[in-house]
């Protein structure tokens, strides 16, 4: 028998770190080759790792939620023959006695976050089985925390200790609180040395513990604190990076969208049963795509560190489509190409394969601009957060009916406000807001949408 080192993969251009979010194997398993034995999240997205080889699992390189470095060891299997861990090298030793589950699994190199942090930066793909030495074994680390299913760490309820005080009352006036559900330490003392008295109590129940003592309301002091991993994590870094990064401005302007929801209602009211039905991003998507071409900063994407924009011809239009662990942003490619029916079959595929957390790598990377809505919630109008290294965002609003002024007389129309926000280094305010007029003017005239050339309000 033999000791297999498995190390963590590169997972895509300019990843050096991934998330173990969630391991599909245990200590003591028999897996096969190719089995899916981990779940690892990058910058980009969610990837599947599989088995290089057939064997039993003898140590996992860490909990469920820790980061680890690409070339580091991610696990250990013993196998038929050699292996590749040579015998008498460290790491050939006995495996470490298997582990009932995969939250109890041993970790490969154990010690101070501080020690694996320095061993990190000695560490190259190269010589990575050397840093598993023998050794004598440290102290153990500090249990992991609890795990659920998915492999993050449970939350933890935690009651924070109030500020300690003594309550001076009499035995009457305790007994009363009792009665009444009413902790005394929340209520005010007039006497001396803060010594509650019944007029106390009464004043408290009068104010506000009545509700509390008929058992409809009660005073909470419980909080929770939650870990913020996962694709969690990877949003809250990249979103606080394009904020602090980019100089947001934003443009909102309603659009009159009853034509084009009378299109759509006939469209789908006669489409075949391969046709997929039509949502309103489909023609927003192929409106996009029309008027892009005399917005190229637009449709663009800018690297501040080396400070070059590159334009882009081909629209390849990210969709920002919430999933049970978060935002992620599949992409429509090509939409210029695309006639109303694919734009929608392809925004379906796409965003189901999202919601389903199936969506590869491949397809999380390279849009040139990105859509975003809320759906039926809409709201009035929203700020987006721009997709770096985009050059603008779209958000989507509530479509609603309102009445409107309209050749001197109100009319109820189907209207829907769009806020856009763009990245003001390289859109100035003047261009973004052509940008949003000239789309405006093809979703409130849709048939215009399909015709091979119209003018834009630049243009008129």
């Amino acid at each position: 028998m033999g000791t297999f080192s498995f190390k963590l993969p590169d997972l895509g251009e300019g990843i050096v770190e991934s998330e173990i979010s969630k391991w599909h194997v245990a200590v003591g398993d028999t897996v096969s080759e190719d089995q899916h034995i981990a779940d690892v999240i990058t910058d980009k997205a969610v990837v599947e790792v599989s088995a290089p080889v057939d064997g039993v699992v003898t140590a996992l390189a860490c909990a469920a939620g820790e980061i680890l470095a690409v070339g580091r060891e991610l696990i250990r299997f013993e196998v038929e023959g050699s292996g590749n861990v040579p015998a008498g090298q460290p790491g050939a030793e006995a495996a470490p006695e298997p582990a009932p589950t995969a939250e109890a699994a041993p970790e490969l190199e154990q010690g101070s976050s501080d020690d694996r942090e320095e061993r990190d930066q000695d560490l190259t793909v190269a010589d990575a089985t050397d840093s598993i030495a023998a050794a004598p074994a440290p102290a153990p680390a500090p249990a992991p925390a609890a795990q659920t299913a998915t492999g993050f760490p449970q939350r933890q309820e935690i009651t924070p200790a109030l500020p300690h005080r003594t309550v001076l009352t009499s035995p009457s006036v305790r007994q009363r609180a009792r009665e009444q559900g009413i902790d005394l330490s929340l209520v005010p003392g007039s006497g001396r040395e803060g010594r509650i008295d019944n007029r106390d109590l009464d004043a408290f129940l009068e104010a506000m513990g009545r509700l509390a003592a008929t058992g409809q309301r009660h005073p909470r002091s419980g909080s929770r604190e939650t870990p913020i991993t996962g694709l969690r994590r990877v949003i809250a870094r990249k979103m606080a990076a394009a904020k602090r990064t980019i100089p947001h401005y934003s443009y909102i302007e309603e659009i009159d969208l009853t034509q084009l929801e009378e299109l759509r209602t006939q469209l789908n009211g006669n489409r075949t049963s391969e046709q997929p039905k039509l949502t309103l991003l489909p023609f927003i998507m192929l409106a996009l795509a029309r008027v892009l071409p005399r917005f190229p900063h637009c449709n663009a994407q800018f690297n501040s560190e080396t400070e070059v924009l590159t334009e882009h011809e081909a629209v390849h239009i990210g969709i920002a489509t919430m999933t049970k662990n978060g935002l992620l942003v599949p992409i429509v490619r090509h939409v210029e190409a695309l006639d109303l029916w694919q734009a929608a079959g392809e925004l379906a595929r796409q965003t189901e394969a999202a919601r389903e957390q199936r969506v590869p790598a491949a397809d999380l990377q390279g849009s040139t601009i990105t859509i975003t809505s809320l759906g039926a919630i809409g709201g009035i109008a929203t700020t987006p957060i721009i997709n770096a290294p985009e050059t603008a965002i779209i958000g989507i609003n509530k479509l609603q009916q309102r009445p409107m002024v309209r050749h001197g007389n109100i009319e109820v129309r189907t209207m829907m406000n769009v806020s856009a926000s763009f990245d003001h280094r390289i859109v100035d305010g003047y261009d973004g807001a052509q940008l949003i007029q000239a789309l405006k003017q093809l979703l409130e005239q849709p048939a215009a949408i399909f015709v091979p050339t119209f003018p834009g309000p630049d243009q008129t």
